[in-house]
């Protein structure tokens, strides 16, 4: 199984500043963490059992809702749904808790600018073509994908866009886990570089799919270059200025 593991996302832990509640991002947030206590990856659910058959459990259940690039583009029926279903399936509590943590942080500005309905079908639709676009570069692979990070990759895209000068308070390993701030320009394409860079080593072996992240972080910031154009960036911007409280 292929997914992200809570630190792949790179170094970023950033904030922003809520003016209004955001509905959609706590729904997906709430939905994700149910069917994730109630599957058989939390481990909780005596339904399926433990040891050897919780282990059988767990395969079955990614097999079935999450993305296998080989039966994907190979035309089965049921497969197509599959990169729909796999963004609120996670196979680890630090899977689940790193990329819930990142949606609670960027996603409500980012479904204030769009509106909720838009936002709701902004993070799904690109959360597909994420997980399609990762299946295409891996056309043979039985391994199963799972996880909201093309999703989440893509409120990120479009927070950049949107909200460039917002001050985001950053955890980097290499200063000692030490909490900076640096404007979103400086700190989000500075995710995506490490995305990239470690997507030329994900060949060596299983791991995260860094593929999806850069494909839907590419496709947030174009959905939001093209459906609010430059004058809406600027006042975007300028509605999160650096003295605003923005943890």
């Amino acid at each position: 199984m292929i997914g992200n593991r809570g630190g792949s996302w790179g170094a970023a832990v950033g904030g922003a500043l809520r003016r209004q509640p955001a509905p959609m991002t706590y729904a997906v947030i709430v939905l994700c963490c149910l069917i994730f206590v109630i599957g058989p990856a939390a481990g909780l659910n005596p339904v399926y059992g433990t040891g050897d058959e919780l282990l059988a459990a767990q395969r079955a259940y990614f097999a079935r809702w999450g993305v296998v690039p080989a039966e994907l583009l190979g035309g089965a029926p049921r497969a197509a749904l599959t990169p729909a279903t796999a963004l609120f399936v996670h196979g680890s509590w630090l899977h689940l808790l790193g990329n819930m943590l990142f949606l609670y942080v960027f996603g409500a500005m980012a479904e204030e600018r769009m509106g909720h309905i838009e936002f709701a079908l902004f993070y799904v639709g690109c959360g597909y073509l994420a997980l399609l676009g990762y299946a295409a570069a891996n056309a043979g692979s039985a391994q199963t994908l799972v996880g909201a990070s093309g999703a989440i990759s893509a409120v990120l895209g479009a927070f950049l866009y949107l909200f460039p000068g917002a001050r985001v308070t950053s955890l980097f390993p290499f200063l000692f886990f030490l909490p900076l701030r640096f404007p979103a320009w400086l700190v989000l394409p500075f995710w995506a570089a490490l995305q990239w860079l470690a997507a030329g080593r994900a060949a060596q072996g299983p791991g995260v799919a860094y593929l999806a992240h850069l494909v839907g972080f590419g496709l947030g910031f174009v959905y939001a270059w093209v459906r609010f154009g430059p004058t809406t960036r600027v006042k975007a911007s300028a509605a999160a200025p650096e003295g605003e409280n923005q943890p």
